[in-house]
Protein backbone atom coordinates (compact mmCIF):
# COMPACT_ATOMS: atom_id res chain seq x y z
CA UNK A 1 0.00 0.00 0.00
CA UNK A 2 1.40 3.21 -0.40
CA UNK A 3 0.64 5.95 1.94
CA UNK A 4 1.72 9.84 1.18
CA UNK A 5 2.16 12.43 3.98
CA UNK A 6 2.67 16.01 3.48
CA UNK A 7 4.78 17.87 5.81
CA UNK A 8 5.98 21.83 6.20
CA UNK A 9 9.39 22.35 5.31
CA UNK A 10 12.06 25.02 7.10
CA UNK A 11 14.89 25.29 4.18
CA UNK A 12 17.17 27.79 4.35
CA UNK A 13 17.12 30.17 2.02
CA UNK A 14 19.91 28.75 -0.36
CA UNK A 15 17.44 25.33 -0.46
CA UNK A 16 14.55 27.71 -1.06
CA UNK A 17 16.31 29.21 -4.01
CA UNK A 18 17.09 25.39 -5.51
CA UNK A 19 13.45 24.72 -4.36
CA UNK A 20 12.27 27.73 -6.92
CA UNK A 21 14.83 26.69 -9.17
CA UNK A 22 13.90 23.29 -9.80
CA UNK A 23 10.54 23.76 -9.80
CA UNK A 24 11.14 26.31 -12.91
CA UNK A 25 13.19 23.28 -14.34
CA UNK A 26 10.56 21.00 -13.76
CA UNK A 27 7.35 23.36 -15.37
CA UNK A 28 9.83 23.94 -18.51
CA UNK A 29 10.43 20.07 -19.02
CA UNK A 30 6.67 19.88 -18.73
CA UNK A 31 5.70 22.44 -21.20
CA UNK A 32 8.96 21.16 -23.65
CA UNK A 33 6.87 17.91 -23.04
CA UNK A 34 3.87 18.78 -24.00
CA UNK A 35 4.82 21.30 -26.92
CA UNK A 36 7.02 17.79 -28.56
CA UNK A 37 3.66 15.64 -28.10
CA UNK A 38 1.46 17.67 -29.75
CA UNK A 39 3.62 18.45 -32.67
CA UNK A 40 4.80 15.06 -33.15
CA UNK A 41 1.07 13.72 -32.65
CA UNK A 42 -0.26 16.66 -36.00
CA UNK A 43 2.94 15.22 -38.06
CA UNK A 44 1.41 12.07 -37.99
CA UNK A 45 3.83 10.15 -35.24
CA UNK A 46 2.81 8.15 -32.24
CA UNK A 47 4.88 10.09 -29.33
CA UNK A 48 5.17 8.43 -25.80
CA UNK A 49 6.93 9.87 -22.87
CA UNK A 50 9.84 7.29 -23.00
CA UNK A 51 10.99 8.22 -25.63
CA UNK A 52 10.86 11.91 -25.07
CA UNK A 53 12.73 11.62 -21.80
CA UNK A 54 15.46 10.48 -24.51
CA UNK A 55 14.84 13.02 -26.78
CA UNK A 56 15.69 15.69 -23.89
CA UNK A 57 18.64 13.95 -22.29
CA UNK A 58 20.37 14.09 -25.88
CA UNK A 59 20.01 17.53 -26.37
CA UNK A 60 19.76 19.57 -22.85
CA UNK A 61 23.63 19.44 -22.41
CA UNK A 62 23.50 21.74 -25.73
CA UNK A 63 20.61 23.38 -25.57
CA UNK A 64 19.26 23.91 -21.89
CA UNK A 65 22.53 23.88 -19.78
CA UNK A 66 21.01 25.38 -17.05
CA UNK A 67 19.08 22.29 -16.42
CA UNK A 68 22.22 20.71 -15.11
CA UNK A 69 21.92 23.22 -11.77
CA UNK A 70 18.95 20.96 -10.29
CA UNK A 71 18.38 16.79 -9.89
CA UNK A 72 18.02 15.63 -12.89
CA UNK A 73 14.65 13.72 -11.60
CA UNK A 74 13.05 17.47 -12.25
CA UNK A 75 12.69 17.22 -15.68
CA UNK A 76 12.14 13.94 -16.08
CA UNK A 77 9.27 13.11 -13.44
CA UNK A 78 7.90 16.03 -15.50
CA UNK A 79 7.76 14.31 -18.88
CA UNK A 80 6.28 11.14 -17.07
CA UNK A 81 3.41 13.40 -15.71
CA UNK A 82 2.83 14.45 -19.23
CA UNK A 83 2.52 11.05 -20.48
CA UNK A 84 0.35 10.21 -17.29
CA UNK A 85 -1.87 13.32 -18.15
CA UNK A 86 -2.64 11.99 -21.86
CA UNK A 87 -3.23 8.73 -20.66
CA UNK A 88 -5.97 10.29 -18.58
CA UNK A 89 -6.68 11.62 -21.18
CA UNK A 90 -7.71 9.10 -23.74
CA UNK A 91 -9.55 7.14 -21.17
CA UNK A 92 -11.44 10.22 -20.25
CA UNK A 93 -12.56 10.07 -24.45
CA UNK A 94 -12.95 6.47 -24.10
CA UNK A 95 -15.46 6.22 -21.67
CA UNK A 96 -17.44 9.47 -23.30
CA UNK A 97 -16.67 11.78 -20.40
CA UNK A 98 -15.51 15.57 -20.76
CA UNK A 99 -11.57 14.75 -22.19
CA UNK A 100 -9.79 17.94 -20.51
CA UNK A 101 -6.63 17.97 -22.64
CA UNK A 102 -3.85 18.59 -21.14
CA UNK A 103 -3.05 22.14 -20.58
CA UNK A 104 0.58 24.02 -20.19
CA UNK A 105 1.99 25.31 -16.86
CA UNK A 106 2.42 28.58 -15.42
CA UNK A 107 4.73 30.02 -13.00
CA UNK A 108 3.58 30.69 -9.69
CA UNK A 109 0.58 28.33 -9.89
CA UNK A 110 1.14 24.59 -8.37
CA UNK A 111 5.05 24.59 -8.25
CA UNK A 112 6.60 21.76 -7.11
CA UNK A 113 8.69 18.76 -8.67
CA UNK A 114 9.08 15.43 -7.37
CA UNK A 115 12.49 13.02 -6.98
CA UNK A 116 12.01 9.20 -7.38
CA UNK A 117 14.08 7.01 -5.42
CA UNK A 118 14.66 4.06 -7.30
CA UNK A 119 14.05 0.09 -6.90
CA UNK A 120 14.44 -1.10 -3.49
CA UNK A 121 17.37 -2.78 -3.68
CA UNK A 122 19.50 0.30 -5.19
CA UNK A 123 23.28 0.62 -3.08
CA UNK A 124 22.44 4.46 -2.47
CA UNK A 125 18.59 6.30 -2.63
CA UNK A 126 18.12 10.00 -3.50
CA UNK A 127 15.16 10.61 -1.06
CA UNK A 128 16.31 9.58 2.79
CA UNK A 129 14.31 10.12 5.71
CA UNK A 130 15.93 10.61 9.19
CA UNK A 131 13.69 11.79 12.12
CA UNK A 132 12.90 15.51 11.79
CA UNK A 133 14.81 15.80 8.48
CA UNK A 134 14.47 14.59 4.91
CA UNK A 135 17.62 14.79 2.50
CA UNK A 136 17.17 15.58 -1.73
CA UNK A 137 18.97 15.33 -4.02
CA UNK A 138 21.59 18.16 -4.82
CA UNK A 139 20.30 20.02 -1.63
CA UNK A 140 21.14 18.21 1.25
CA UNK A 141 19.31 17.86 4.21
CA UNK A 142 15.60 19.71 5.12
CA UNK A 143 14.55 20.22 8.55
CA UNK A 144 10.60 18.77 8.38
CA UNK A 145 8.21 20.19 11.12
CA UNK A 146 7.00 17.00 11.92
CA UNK A 147 8.19 13.27 11.23
CA UNK A 148 7.09 10.76 8.99
CA UNK A 149 3.83 9.35 10.55
CA UNK A 150 4.51 5.42 9.09
CA UNK A 151 7.06 3.34 8.42
CA UNK A 152 8.46 1.98 5.28
CA UNK A 153 10.23 2.34 2.21
CA UNK A 154 10.72 6.05 1.01
CA UNK A 155 9.34 5.72 -3.13
CA UNK A 156 9.43 9.44 -3.94
CA UNK A 157 9.37 13.09 -2.87
CA UNK A 158 7.51 15.68 -4.18
CA UNK A 159 8.45 19.28 -2.89
CA UNK A 160 5.55 21.84 -3.69
CA UNK A 161 5.46 25.69 -2.89
CA UNK A 162 2.23 26.91 -1.36
CA UNK A 163 0.45 30.09 0.11
CA UNK A 164 2.39 29.75 3.39
CA UNK A 165 6.20 27.97 2.08
CA UNK A 166 7.24 24.82 0.77
CA UNK A 167 5.88 21.00 1.92
CA UNK A 168 7.23 18.23 0.80
CA UNK A 169 4.92 14.95 0.31
CA UNK A 170 6.48 12.09 0.61
CA UNK A 171 5.24 8.76 -0.55
CA UNK A 172 5.98 5.43 1.48
CA UNK A 173 5.52 2.23 0.72
CA UNK A 174 3.82 0.32 3.86
CA UNK A 175 1.54 -1.78 5.55
CA UNK A 176 0.55 -0.13 8.17
CA UNK A 177 -3.61 0.44 8.05
CA UNK A 178 -6.23 2.33 9.77
CA UNK A 179 -7.32 0.04 12.49
CA UNK A 180 -10.96 -0.02 13.17
CA UNK A 181 -12.27 0.62 16.29
CA UNK A 182 -15.03 -1.44 16.99
CA UNK A 183 -17.92 -2.02 15.11
CA UNK A 184 -21.48 -0.53 15.24
CA UNK A 185 -22.60 -2.17 12.20
CA UNK A 186 -23.98 -0.89 8.89
CA UNK A 187 -24.71 3.24 8.65
CA UNK A 188 -26.18 5.35 6.19
CA UNK A 189 -24.73 8.74 5.94
CA UNK A 190 -26.62 12.23 4.59
CA UNK A 191 -24.90 14.87 3.63
CA UNK A 192 -26.27 18.46 3.68
CA UNK A 193 -25.68 22.11 4.22
CA UNK A 194 -26.82 22.82 7.41
CA UNK A 195 -25.64 20.07 9.04
CA UNK A 196 -22.80 18.11 7.07
CA UNK A 197 -24.01 14.45 7.98
CA UNK A 198 -26.35 13.12 9.56
CA UNK A 199 -25.80 9.36 10.48
CA UNK A 200 -28.51 6.71 11.17
CA UNK A 201 -27.97 6.26 14.38
CA UNK A 202 -29.04 9.84 15.36
CA UNK A 203 -25.19 11.25 15.37
CA UNK A 204 -24.90 14.61 13.58
CA UNK A 205 -21.91 16.25 12.67
CA UNK A 206 -22.44 20.31 12.23
CA UNK A 207 -21.14 21.75 9.20
CA UNK A 208 -18.11 24.83 9.47
CA UNK A 209 -18.58 26.61 6.75
CA UNK A 210 -14.85 28.06 6.44
CA UNK A 211 -15.59 29.81 3.56
CA UNK A 212 -18.54 31.76 4.66
CA UNK A 213 -16.81 32.56 8.15
CA UNK A 214 -14.05 34.13 6.13
CA UNK A 215 -15.97 36.10 3.50
CA UNK A 216 -15.59 39.33 4.87
CA UNK A 217 -11.99 39.17 4.96
CA UNK A 218 -11.70 37.61 1.22
CA UNK A 219 -13.65 40.77 0.72
CA UNK A 220 -11.70 42.82 2.08
CA UNK A 221 -8.83 41.42 1.08
CA UNK A 222 -9.64 41.00 -2.58
CA UNK A 223 -10.71 45.01 -2.60
CA UNK A 224 -7.53 45.92 -1.02
CA UNK A 225 -5.15 43.81 -3.75
CA UNK A 226 -7.63 45.13 -6.38
CA UNK A 227 -6.03 48.72 -5.25
CA UNK A 228 -2.51 48.08 -5.76
CA UNK A 229 -0.36 48.56 -8.40
CA UNK A 230 0.52 45.66 -10.94
CA UNK A 231 4.36 44.83 -10.26
CA UNK A 232 4.83 46.56 -7.07
CA UNK A 233 5.66 45.10 -3.69
CA UNK A 234 2.69 45.84 -2.46
CA UNK A 235 0.54 43.72 -4.82
CA UNK A 236 2.71 40.92 -4.36
CA UNK A 237 2.27 40.99 -0.62
CA UNK A 238 -1.43 41.54 -0.52
CA UNK A 239 -1.94 38.30 -3.12
CA UNK A 240 0.28 36.46 -0.60
CA UNK A 241 -2.03 37.27 2.33
CA UNK A 242 -5.14 36.24 0.45
CA UNK A 243 -3.74 32.83 -0.88
CA UNK A 244 -2.87 32.51 2.78
CA UNK A 245 -6.19 33.06 3.87
CA UNK A 246 -7.66 30.98 1.09
CA UNK A 247 -4.91 28.02 2.08
CA UNK A 248 -6.08 28.30 5.43
CA UNK A 249 -9.84 27.85 5.28
CA UNK A 250 -9.58 24.54 2.64
CA UNK A 251 -6.97 22.92 5.41
CA UNK A 252 -9.53 24.08 7.86
CA UNK A 253 -12.79 21.85 5.31
CA UNK A 254 -10.22 19.37 5.33
CA UNK A 255 -9.22 18.69 8.56
CA UNK A 256 -12.86 18.35 9.62
CA UNK A 257 -13.60 16.15 6.88
CA UNK A 258 -10.55 13.82 7.68
CA UNK A 259 -11.94 13.29 11.24
CA UNK A 260 -15.71 12.81 10.09
CA UNK A 261 -14.13 10.27 7.28
CA UNK A 262 -12.02 8.52 9.67
CA UNK A 263 -14.91 8.58 12.10
CA UNK A 264 -17.02 6.44 9.61
CA UNK A 265 -14.15 4.13 8.08
CA UNK A 266 -12.62 3.17 11.60
CA UNK A 267 -15.96 2.04 13.69
CA UNK A 268 -18.32 1.35 10.81
CA UNK A 269 -18.11 -2.10 8.85
CA UNK A 270 -21.13 -1.28 5.88
CA UNK A 271 -21.56 2.85 4.95
CA UNK A 272 -24.05 3.82 2.85
CA UNK A 273 -23.94 6.76 0.98
CA UNK A 274 -25.49 8.74 -2.02
CA UNK A 275 -24.24 9.75 -5.64
CA UNK A 276 -24.77 13.27 -5.41
CA UNK A 277 -24.30 15.06 -8.53
CA UNK A 278 -22.46 17.61 -7.24
CA UNK A 279 -21.62 19.57 -10.18
CA UNK A 280 -25.40 19.62 -10.88
CA UNK A 281 -26.26 21.07 -7.47
CA UNK A 282 -23.42 23.81 -7.93
CA UNK A 283 -25.55 25.05 -10.73
CA UNK A 284 -27.98 26.51 -8.14
CA UNK A 285 -27.05 29.72 -7.71
CA UNK A 286 -28.72 30.29 -4.21
CA UNK A 287 -26.82 27.07 -2.87
CA UNK A 288 -23.88 26.79 -4.85
CA UNK A 289 -21.48 28.76 -2.58
CA UNK A 290 -22.57 26.46 0.70
CA UNK A 291 -22.08 23.41 -1.39
CA UNK A 292 -18.74 23.80 -2.28
CA UNK A 293 -18.24 24.94 1.44
CA UNK A 294 -19.05 21.60 2.33
CA UNK A 295 -16.86 19.88 -0.01
CA UNK A 296 -18.94 16.46 -0.78
CA UNK A 297 -16.70 15.30 -3.47
CA UNK A 298 -13.73 15.05 -1.31
CA UNK A 299 -16.00 13.52 1.65
CA UNK A 300 -16.49 10.68 -0.70
CA UNK A 301 -12.92 10.66 -1.79
CA UNK A 302 -11.63 10.19 1.96
CA UNK A 303 -13.91 7.88 3.04
CA UNK A 304 -13.57 5.22 -0.40
CA UNK A 305 -9.36 5.09 0.50
CA UNK A 306 -10.17 5.09 3.88
CA UNK A 307 -12.71 2.63 3.48
CA UNK A 308 -10.11 0.39 1.76
CA UNK A 309 -7.45 0.86 4.42
CA UNK A 310 -9.95 -0.44 7.07
CA UNK A 311 -11.35 -2.95 4.75
CA UNK A 312 -14.92 -1.40 5.88
CA UNK A 313 -17.20 -0.86 2.04
CA UNK A 314 -18.71 1.63 0.82
CA UNK A 315 -22.26 0.95 -1.16
CA UNK A 316 -22.89 4.51 -2.89
CA UNK A 317 -26.75 4.63 -3.42
CA UNK A 318 -28.51 5.88 -7.05
CA UNK A 319 -28.84 9.37 -6.67
CA UNK A 320 -32.51 8.91 -8.06
CA UNK A 321 -32.97 7.20 -5.41
CA UNK A 322 -36.17 8.90 -2.81
CA UNK A 323 -34.19 8.57 0.53
CA UNK A 324 -35.78 11.71 1.50
CA UNK A 325 -39.12 12.01 0.25
CA UNK A 326 -39.71 8.12 1.47
CA UNK A 327 -40.89 7.46 4.59
CA UNK A 328 -38.49 5.34 6.92
CA UNK A 329 -41.56 4.10 8.75
CA UNK A 330 -43.94 2.84 6.12
CA UNK A 331 -42.16 3.78 2.83
CA UNK A 332 -44.79 6.28 1.65
CA UNK A 333 -43.29 8.54 -1.04
CA UNK A 334 -44.28 12.49 -0.01
CA UNK A 335 -43.40 15.40 -2.29
CA UNK A 336 -41.34 18.05 -0.02
CA UNK A 337 -39.05 20.94 -0.82
CA UNK A 338 -35.79 21.79 0.53
CA UNK A 339 -38.24 24.14 2.84
CA UNK A 340 -39.69 21.10 4.90
CA UNK A 341 -37.10 20.25 7.38
CA UNK A 342 -39.46 17.47 8.79
CA UNK A 343 -41.13 14.55 7.48
CA UNK A 344 -44.92 13.81 8.48
CA UNK A 345 -46.55 10.95 7.69
CA UNK A 346 -50.01 9.60 8.09
CA UNK A 347 -48.53 6.41 9.64
CA UNK A 348 -48.16 8.14 12.80
CA UNK A 349 -44.14 8.84 11.44
CA UNK A 350 -42.82 12.60 12.66
CA UNK A 351 -38.76 13.42 11.92
CA UNK A 352 -36.40 15.26 10.94
CA UNK A 353 -35.68 14.70 7.04
CA UNK A 354 -31.99 14.63 7.36
CA UNK A 355 -32.41 11.46 9.66
CA UNK A 356 -35.32 9.65 7.79
CA UNK A 357 -32.84 10.06 4.55
CA UNK A 358 -29.72 8.20 6.34
CA UNK A 359 -32.19 5.42 7.59
CA UNK A 360 -33.32 4.67 4.10
CA UNK A 361 -29.72 5.25 2.97
CA UNK A 362 -29.11 2.60 5.46
CA UNK A 363 -31.46 0.18 4.34
CA UNK A 364 -31.10 0.71 0.78
CA UNK A 365 -26.93 -0.30 1.15
CA UNK A 366 -28.20 -3.65 2.90
CA UNK A 367 -30.47 -4.52 0.45
CA UNK A 368 -27.49 -3.95 -2.20
CA UNK A 369 -25.50 -5.56 -0.28
CA UNK A 370 -27.36 -8.71 0.18
CA UNK A 371 -28.52 -8.99 -3.32
CA UNK A 372 -25.01 -8.69 -4.14
CA UNK A 373 -23.64 -11.43 -1.62
CA UNK A 374 -26.60 -13.34 -3.20
CA UNK A 375 -25.55 -13.46 -6.83
CA UNK A 376 -21.93 -14.26 -6.13
CA UNK A 377 -23.27 -17.20 -3.95
CA UNK A 378 -25.22 -18.11 -7.18
CA UNK A 379 -22.57 -17.86 -9.32
CA UNK A 380 -19.81 -19.79 -7.25
CA UNK A 381 -23.16 -22.62 -6.72
CA UNK A 382 -23.53 -22.99 -10.25
CA UNK A 383 -20.02 -23.93 -10.98
CA UNK A 384 -19.82 -27.46 -10.25
CA UNK A 385 -16.59 -29.28 -8.45
CA UNK A 386 -15.29 -31.64 -10.57
CA UNK A 387 -13.46 -34.99 -8.69
CA UNK A 388 -10.27 -36.00 -9.39
CA UNK A 389 -11.24 -39.34 -11.01
CA UNK A 390 -13.73 -36.96 -13.46
CA UNK A 391 -10.47 -35.30 -14.19
CA UNK A 392 -8.22 -38.50 -15.21
CA UNK A 393 -11.56 -39.71 -17.36
CA UNK A 394 -11.25 -36.51 -19.50
CA UNK A 395 -7.72 -36.56 -20.03
CA UNK A 396 -7.74 -40.00 -21.17
CA UNK A 397 -10.72 -39.10 -23.20
CA UNK A 398 -9.22 -36.09 -24.80
CA UNK A 399 -5.70 -38.61 -25.83
CA UNK A 400 -7.79 -40.85 -27.08
CA UNK A 401 -9.49 -38.96 -29.39
CA UNK A 402 -6.69 -36.61 -30.33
Amino acid sequence: MIRVHRIRLDPTATQGVYFARACGVSRFAYNWALAEWKRQYEAGGNPNEAALRKQLNAIKAAEFPWMAEVTKCAPQTAIKNVGLAFEHFFRRVKLGQKPGYPRFKRKGIRDSFRADNGPADATSHAVEVTGKAVKLPRCGVVRMREALRFAGRVKSATVSRMADGWYVALAVETEDRLTAKQDRGAVGVDLGVTTLATFSDGTTEPALKPHRAGHKRIVRLSRSLARKKKGSANRAKAKAKLARLHLRIANVRKDALHKLTTTLATNYPTIGIEDLNVSGMLRNGSLARSIADAGFSEFRRQLEYKAVMTGAQVIVIDRFYPSSKACSGCGTIHEITLRDRVLSCGCGLKMNRDLNAAINIRRQALALQSAERKALAGASASVKPVSVKQKKRDVHRNVQTA
